[in-house]
């Protein structure tokens, strides 16, 4: 698995040097710290939040000293209590002493208050950044411009260097050449291969215009069919309804005929 991610990286690096021995690439770098350090609205609500984590602090301390006296009082006093009365304040004890670390975890933990409200105070200011950076950087013609005092120092690139797609189909033609059994495969994933991203664009395109008017003939197909069926339903029901009808009138007169007929009885008896 290493040597294929680090087959993956070489060719991207291949693909870069291609480009970069044409142009000579121009580079610019920012100190994010330097920059917060001279916002003045960055540093009043910096002293905001630091003076919020020194009342978090002193809560703290206060809730761990707190359960620390709970402990000294209670092996002071173990000799003279019950057993109940120990187990009842022993749980006492752990009680306040979870609340005491749920409290540090909920203000300082990864997820806590510090780190949520640190992230909103600088959010706003590394939007401005990104977008000075980028003006700047199509400005002066730089290809890339990094952060210094960041781990992920990256933070502007020109498009043209992007080798990200070229990558994904490495990754996908590795993976396809694998499962490959016939020679006849592996020409065409050859041909394939050969294939620059814009051809391959192309292709998808053409296939999905393809699978589009697939789609369109198939839902005209079966509108045509629900058409049929409905007409084919409309034509049996008129039948039905005329059948009905013939089936009513011919009882009508058989029954005229009846009672005709047990009239004349009656009048000849």
């Amino acid at each position: 698995m290493k040597k294929r991610v680090f087959t993956i990286l070489a060719i991207a690096a291949f693909g870069l040097t291609s480009v970069t021995a044409q142009k000579t690439i121009r580079l610019g770098y920012i100190d994010m710290e330097y920059i917060l350090e001279n916002v003045p609205e960055y540093q009043e609500a910096s002293r905001q939040l630091d003076n919020r984590v020194q009342e978090w602090k002193v809560e703290a301390e206060a809730r761990l000293r707190k359960v620390e006296d709970m402990k000294t009082r209670l092996d002071n006093e173990r000799a003279l209590l019950t057993k109940e009365l120990i187990e009842e304040r022993e749980s006492e004890i752990a009680y306040m002493e979870q609340q005491a670390m749920e409290y540090q975890q909920n203000r300082f933990g990864p997820n806590g208050d510090y780190m949520i409200q640190k992230k909103q105070l600088v959010r706003p200011i590394q939007d401005q950044v990104f977008t000075a950076v980028q003006q700047i950087a199509e400005t002066r013609n730089l290809d890339f411009v990094f952060d210094r005092t960041a781990d992920i120092g990256m933070i502007y690139a020109d498009k043209q260097y992007d080798v990200s797609e070229s990558v994904l189909r490495t990754i996908k033609r590795t993976a396809n050449r694998e499962q490959l059994e016939t020679k006849d495969e592996i020409k065409e994933l050859e041909k394939a291969e050969d294939r620059t991203v814009e051809q391959d664009a192309e292709i998808t395109k053409r296939e999905e215009l393809v699978e589009q008017r697939k789609s369109e003939r198939e839902e005209f197909i079966e509108a045509k069919k629900r058409e049929r069926d409905s007409l084919k339903a409309a034509r049996q029901k008129e039948f039905e309804e005329r059948r009905a009808k013939i089936l009513a009138e011919r009882e009508r007169k058989r029954d005229s005929i009846l009672k005709a007929r047990e009239k004349k009885n009656d009048t000849i008896n």
